[in-house]
């Protein structure tokens, strides 16, 4: 494997979609810090990885110490973060929004959306301000369509992609910032919404299957490498054709 001398910074990557996405630029010959809540998973991450490709750091997205930290820490350890990779995420609820908590509300929108303000905050002063580099944020298709039971997410994964707009905006001409919205794809993050009916799930989908890690990790490893190099401010939906019939999930 040929090294890029490019590293990237990928939160919420222990596993599941944040992972398929680290796998996908070390096998392109990037190194990779990688964040989670749970530092054995990350541990475990890393070797699979490959302990000289990639670095661990633990803590809450949400936290902005954690957000700092993981920045200085690519710094420390590779000399430069080229590349972010908004993924960390949660959807701790389910349900119509006019019974949502307004607590909950909070957190989800402090998890999905300003943690990754803070993040590209961090990652452009350590390094993208002067060097430039490129942003992925992970959105949705709930955030471009209405989605039954998630709305709460939705409407996060919606304002991330207007962040996405503003963001490749300010931060241009030596940043590209874009985002990808998956449909359902195979995690444990994803799990309620598919598990004991995959079958079922999938049928819905022009091309038959929901989706899973490696299908988003190749369109995030495109989105940061220079054959996109004229591309920002787009949200590339990665959906397995469920935008062709009249619902989405």
């Amino acid at each position: 494997m040929q090294d890029s001398g490019k590293v990237a910074l990928v939160t919420g990557a222990s596993r599941g979609i944040g992972y398929g996405i680290a796998e996908a630029l070390v096998a392109r010959g990037d190194r990779v810090v990688i964040t989670g809540r749970n530092e054995d998973a990350l541990k475990e991450a890393v070797e699979r990885l490959g302990a000289d490709r990639a670095v661990g750091i633990a803590g809450k997205a949400h936290d902005e110490a954690h957000q700092e930290a993981a920045v200085a820490g690519a710094m420390e350890a590779f000399g430069r973060v080229d590349y972010l990779v908004n993924n960390a995420g949660t959807n701790p609820v389910f349900g119509p929004l006019a019974e949502l908590d307004l607590a909950v509300a909070r957190k989800v929108f402090e998890t999905n959306v300003v943690s990754a303000l803070g993040f590209a905050q961090q990652t452009w002063k350590a390094w993208q301000k002067d060097n430039g580099g490129a942003i992925v944020n992970i959105a949705s298709v709930a955030g471009i369509a209405p989605s039954p039971f998630i709305g709460a997410y939705g409407v996060s994964k919606a304002a991330m992609v207007n962040l996405t707009l503003q963001l490749a905006h300010e931060l241009a001409p030596g940043v590209r910032v874009n985002a990808i919205a998956p449909a359902v794809v195979k995690t444990k993050f994803a799990q309620a919404l598919y598990e004991g009916r995959e079958e079922e799930a999938a049928a819905a989908y022009p091309l038959a299957r929901l989706g899973v890690p490696e299908d988003i990790g190749g369109a995030a490893e495109f989105l940061l490498s220079d054959r996109a190099g004229w591309i920002t401010g787009q949200t590339l939906v990665v959906d397995g054709g469920i935008f062709l019939n009249a619902g989405v999930g």
